[in-house]
C-alpha cells in the first residue's frame, strides 16, 4: 500500500472511531442535544483544522465536484474568496496558509477573522457540503466530550437546565487511544505536510493537491 493510500486508510479508521463515539455522546446526551439540519452555530468564525483534515477536506470537495460541479465551484468560490481576505492579516505562511505556533497569534487572528461562515456551509440551506469529510472538530463540537482525559467546552446551545453531574455523565472520550496524534505524525513523516490551517486555505487549491 502506497503511502497516501495508507493515510487515507488511517483516516478512515480514525473517523470510524470518532463517529462511533461521538454517537455514544449524543445517545447519553438525549434530548439536551441542540444540534440540527439547519443550525449553523459551528459553522460560524474561523478555527484551525489538521492537515489530515485539510487531506480528507479535498478529497470530499473532489467527490462532491464529480456528483455536482455546480456546487462544488460554489465552495470553491467562498473558499477563495476568504482565503484572499485571511491573508492580509494571516499569522504564519500566507503562501502555504500554515498558521504560526504562536498561541497568542493564532487566538488574535481568529478573533479578528469574526464570524465569517464556512466555505462549506450552503448559506442557503444551512447544510455542510462537505459533510461526511468534515474535520475532525466538527464531528466533535457539540456534546460534552474528552480528549486526552480532560473536558472540553461543548456547545453553549445544549444542555438547557441540566445539572454539572447529568453533564459529566455525557462525557465520551472521542480518540480514547490517540489515534488522530498517530496519523498526523505518519502523515508528516511520508509526506511532509505539517501545522494547522484553515478550511478556506485547505479548499482552494482543492483541484492541485492531493
Amino acid at each position: 500500500m502506497s503511502g497516501p493510500d495508507r493515510i487515507r486508510a488511517l483516516d478512515r479508521t480514525l473517523v470510524r472511531i470518532v463517529d462511533q463515539n461521538m454517537a455514544e455522546a449524543a445517545r447519553r446526551s438525549g434530548d439536551w442535544l441542540a444540534c440540527r439540519l439547519g443550525c449553523t452555530q459551528c459553522c460560524m468564525g474561523t478555527f484551525s483544522i489538521t492537515q489530515l483534515d485539510a487531506m480528507r477536506l479535498r478529497a470530499g470537495w473532489k467527490r462532491l465536484r464529480e456528483a455536482d460541479p455546480v456546487r462544488a465551484q460554489r465552495v470553491l468560490d467562498r473558499a477563495r474568496e476568504a482565503a484572499a481576505r485571511y491573508r492580509l492579516f494571516f499569522p504564519g505562511d500566507a503562501a502555504t496558509g500554515v498558521l504560526s505556533d504562536v498561541e497568542e497569534e493564532e487566538e488574535a487572528f481568529h478573533e479578528r477573522a469574526g464570524d465569517d461562515p464556512c466555505p462549506a456551509l450552503d448559506p442557503e440551506t444551512g447544510a455542510c457540503e462537505l459533510y461526511e469529510w468534515r474535520p475532525i472538530t466538527c464531528r466533535t463540537f457539540g456534546p460534552a466530550v474528552r480528549a486526552a482525559g480532560d473536558a472540553l467546552g461543548h456547545c453553549e446551545l445544549c444542555y438547557a437546565g441540566a445539572l454539572p453531574e447529568q453533564i459529566e455523565a455525557c462525557l465520551v472520550d472521542f480518540d480514547p487511544d490517540g489515534v488522530e496524534a498517530a496519523v498526523l505524525e505518519e502523515l508528516e513523516r511520508t509526506t511532509g505536510a505539517h501545522g494547522q490551517t484553515l478550511i478556506a486555505f485547505a479548499l482552494e487549491r482543492a483541484e492541485e493537491l492531493p
